[in-house]
């Protein structure tokens, strides 16, 4: 057993302590030190036997959320000290009524809301969602909660070197499901930004390595360069009687990656690695005219990019963000973004809503109005409210409608409407009012005629057409993105979809009557995977619709009598749905969506996922699904996020060990300028080095470009880099990826 020195970890617990009160004292009002005291005292003592999984006292990580609350979030002593207790009642004997009793009704509400969304990790996939869901309900009674709580899992994914590899993968991604975008949401950029890059660093460990080597090689370079930008505006500013700060800043390296991953760059060509900031002083009225007279400075010196020009001074993003970003032409041409923005403004930027809150009361005696962010908790409320449907469903709305950037519309009156960028005409109907929305028939948008799916930009004004015969149809979710549309398009659907249920159960009970069959739970269960629906009431869906004809039910019954006689011997209940499935494919016939499993795979009994390819030697996990057994998916797959935190459950370790010669299906994309006798040198190397069999090629050459994708078998992700990098030999050839 390790030896603990106590004395040493009682030093430590007090000089954290003393930290926190250093860091409060500004905000401090009377008697508010002797309050928190009294907290820490009490978790003090009610985690005093208990340890982290990586060895410490416990009582380190209230300290650090309370720290995290006060110096990166600048709360107050109320949430210093539900941050300090965050964790007693709910490990401990202590009752929400004895913290009433001792520190007030404030703090057991904050409590009460923390302690309803803990266990997240331990449940089924809806009631993680569910979890979720409970939080967010008390977003809209105490903000605080939702914040302590980012400060909560900052703390965690500051920490998680000490979990188990697997409750990594299931912590990160449920971080970056939800809690990376409502940090984005309520303006928290510094911890946003931290829990992406902590995300990235443990789901893609060598990415991340390989981004944060790249920042620090070129770290001196990159401060010397913005030194020499800077000079000539910092003098300027001086002459003009600005005060002011500018910061010189990389990209996090999380937003470096999505970069390369979505231009198909290099980090090399990456070109606004860095952002350089200026910050100045300026009294609430002046802010703006402040503001563009310093882009007037910086333009002097400067080309600007006119495509790259946001303006969030005169329309502020929803969660209160407000700066001036344009991008400039440096003299050694590079591009530079440069933000532009007074202290409040900064202050809002890196602290998001606490420091919202500080400035409202002087924005609210100049008579100016509330902000995006105050409208947006009331649209979670009535979301929430307006809410029946599952919760996962819920959280897939409310997650689009985190991350959205925004587009400012007015309506005909010029009244201006906010929605999410991508919103449609028929978003907007909705906005205005339901039955404007479910009676849509298209829009004119600046006076020209358009359908509903018609994306609209900003400073569109929109006028909406409706008819009384129009009413809401499947495809209609696809042409919105707003929750509030698609809330009340899926509730009409389900309105019309149960009377077609009806109707449909009715045809199938009198079908079944017709042929001499009962209608009971087995019979609709075999009734359902014959016809490969998901639930029953899918089938009778699909034949109230028509799409399964009635008069197909009588060859299930010729199908039954089949089976009858294929396996009279062993004549009995089907067990379950899955064996009806499986014996429905061998009947059906062998080209009926059957799976090539190599000769040691049904041993173990998993399944490739199709979406990602694994091959050996990928980071991967298996996922137990409900009809298919073990899947086996790529860390890096698209759909780990969504697998990894709604359903973390069900999540299992999985690793590559040594395998036989099996082969596995990669794509890989070529690009090359083009030549004669490029592809039989490509399919040299393919094929005579390195003996891999090809299962496609497809080719594309324009202008000289030469463009193409190959799938292929390969045994091991080495096979397949040691393939890569024998094509990129191949003269003429620039570039060779993988891709799903």
């Amino acid at each position: 057993m390790i030896q603990v020195d106590l004395e040493e970890e009682r030093k430590e617990i007090l000089k954290r302590y003393r930290r926190l009160l250093r860091m409060a004292k500004p905000m401090l009002k009377e008697g508010d030190a002797k309050f928190i005291k009294k907290a820490f005292n009490v978790a003090n003592e009610a985690h005093k036997e208990m340890r982290r999984k990586s060895g410490e006292p416990y009582i380190y990580h209230p300290l650090e959320v309370a720290l995290v609350c006060v110096e990166e979030i600048g709360l107050g002593t109320t949430s210093i000290v539900a941050a300090l207790l965050h964790d007693v009642v709910e490990d401990t004997d202590w009752e929400l009524e004895d913290i009433e009793r001792d520190f007030g009704p404030k703090v057991m509400q904050i409590i009460d809301g923390l302690t309803k969304i803990s266990g997240v990790f331990d449940y089924g996939s809806s009631q993680q969602a569910e979890n979720f869901r409970k939080m967010l309900l008390t977003l809209s009674d105490d903000v605080r909660v939702i914040l302590i709580k980012l400060a909560d899992r900052l703390n965690n994914m500051r920490t998680l070197e000490s979990m188990p590899r697997h409750k990594q993968l299931k912590i990160a991604s449920e971080t970056m499901y939800l809690y990376a975008p409502l940090a984005h949401r309520l303006g928290l950029y510094a911890i946003k930004s931290e829990l992406e890059d902590l995300y990235l660093k443990y789901t893609d460990s060598d990415t991340y390595a390989y981004i944060v080597e790249k920042i620090n090689e070129t770290r001196i370079s990159r401060n010397k360069f913005i030194k020499t930008f800077i000079a000539p505006i910092e003098e300027e500013l001086h002459v003009q009687g600005f005060e002011f700060v500018v910061k010189g800043r990389p990209k996090s390296v999380f937003s470096i990656y999505n970069k390369m991953k979505k231009q198909n760059i290099p980090f090399e060509e990456v070109y606004d690695l860095f952002a350089v900031r200026i910050i100045i002083d300026s009294e609430l009225d002046d802010e703006k005219a402040d503001c563009w007279q310093v882009y007037s400075i910086v333009t002097d010196f400067y080309r600007p990019n006119p495509d790259r020009l946001r303006d969030w001074i005169s329309t502020p993003r929803a969660n209160g963000y407000e700066s001036l970003h344009t991008t400039v032409m440096s003299n050694t041409g590079q591009w530079v973004e440069v933000q532009i923005r007074t202290t409040r403004m900064d202050d809002i930027a890196e602290r998001g809503y606490a420091a919202h809150w500080k400035y409202k009361e002087i924005e609210a005696a100049q008579g100016k109005s509330s902000s995006g962010l105050d409208k947006w908790i009331m649209q979670v409320r009535s979301l929430l409210e307006s809410n029946d449907g599952s919760a996962i469903e819920f959280m897939d709305d409310f997650r689009g409608n985190l991350f959205h950037d925004e587009v400012f519309v007015f309506t005909p009156k010029g009244e201006l409407k906010v929605l999410p960028f991508g919103a449609t005409a028929l978003d907007f109907a909705f906005e205005i009012h339901t039955e404007v929305g479910a009676k849509c028939i298209g829009a004119k948008v600046n006076q020209k005629l358009v359908p509903i799916n018609h994306k609209l930009k900003n400073g569109d004004q929109v006028e909406i057409l409706t008819s009384n015969k129009q009413k809401p149809t499947e495809d209609w979710l696809n042409s919105v993105v707003t929750s509030r549309a698609k809330a009340k398009i899926k509730d009409a659907l389900k309105e019309d979809k149960k009377s077609v249920m009806i109707d449909g159960k009715e045809i199938v009970q009198r079908k079944l009557r017709q042929m001499k069959m009962d209608f009971n739970s087995e019979i609709v269960e075999q009734l359902r995977a014959y016809f490969e629906t998901k639930t029953p009431n899918e089938f009778y869906y699909k034949v109230g619709k028509g799409v399964i004809d009635a008069t197909s039910i009588k060859s299930f019954k010729d199908f039954k009598e089949q089976k009858k006689e294929v396996s009279k011997p062993t004549l009995g209940k089907v067990k379950d749905e899955s064996s009806f499935t499986k014996e429905i494919k061998s009947l059906k016939g062998p080209d009926h969506d059957q799976l090539l499993i190599g000769e040691d795979m049904d041993v173990v009994d998993y399944i490739l996922a199709k979406c990602c390819n694994p091959i050996p030697g990928d980071d991967v996990f298996g996922f137990v699904t409900i009809n298919e057994g073990i899947k086996i998916h790529r860390t890096s797959c698209p759909n780990a996020l969504e697998l990894l935190s709604n359903h973390g459950n069900r999540v299992i370790k999985a690793r590559w060990t040594s395998q036989q010669e099996i082969a596995f299906l990669a794509g890989l994309r070529i690009i090359g300028t083009d030549r004669v006798g490029l592809i039989n040198d490509v399919t040299k190397v393919i094929s005579n080095e390195l003996k891999v069999n090809m299962r496609s090629i497809t080719v594309d050459s324009d202008s000289g470009i030469f463009e193409g994708t190959i799938k292929l078998y390969v045994h091991s992700t080495q096979h397949l880099e040691k393939l890569v990098e024998n094509l990129s030999k191949v003269e003429g050839i620039i570039k060779v990826t993988r891709f799903d």
